[in-house]
């Protein structure tokens, strides 16, 4: 099997075929569809379920190796207390429990109130969901996809999906996540022995 048949084609073709696998992915197509039902504000299914579910169909791995768990993207800067997120993830327990694995919702408009004493370093404050994306340790992972109304995929890749679709795990430099990066390079490298892992 070519793994790296969709690898230095043209960006279009490379859209094309992140839909056909997702489309194709029964798991993360139902999260979509029920993330879609749920409608958070500026919303998106972001970094493992995608680049994990793209390289499982491309090396004939079955649907959901890999997987542990599905990260939902919302941004509401109406309420950006603690108690309200804690809310709309309440809520989301309910919404996703008939999924194999669980489904982490973060408000990324209160990013910016936690970063500092979980990582040590300051975040920016961000003003949607789009941007944290571009922030990702690793360019690999910054993809975000949203099931549209009328059942297309929006699809948000700051840095296109090359890397990706080279099964090369590179650093993103924008912020001082060295300790990320190795770590995910790591774990995938044992999930996707096919993966090369690019140095800090």
């Amino acid at each position: 099997m070519d793994h790296l048949r969709y690898a230095n084609v043209s960006p279009d073709a490379q859209l094309e075929a992140l839909e056909t696998i997702i489309r194709g992915e029964p798991l993360v197509r139902r999260v979509l569809e029920i993330a879609r039902d749920f409608d958070l504000p500026d919303w998106l299914i972001v970094s493992g379920a995608i680049y994990n579910s793209v390289w499982n169909h491309l090396t004939g791995r079955p649907f959901g190796h890999g997987i542990k768990d599905i990260d939902l993207f919302y941004f509401d800067d109406a309420d950006i207390s603690y108690e309200a997120e804690d809310r709309v993830i309440q809520r989301g327990v309910a919404v996703f429990a008939n999924l194999p694995v669980p489904v982490e919702i973060r408000n990324q408009a209160r990013v910016h109130l936690w970063y500092r004493q979980k990582f040590g370093r300051d975040c920016p404050v961000y003003e949607n969901s789009k941007q944290p994306i571009a922030r990702f340790a690793s360019k690999t992972h910054a993809v975000g996809i949203r099931l549209m109304p009328d059942d297309t995929l929006f699809i948000e890749a700051p840095f296109g999906l090359d890397d990706l679709f080279s099964f090369r795990i590179t650093p993103n430099r924008t912020m001082v996540n060295k300790e990320t990066h190795e770590g995910k390079g790591l774990r995938a490298k044992k999930n996707w022995p096919e993966v090369t892992v690019i140095d800090w």
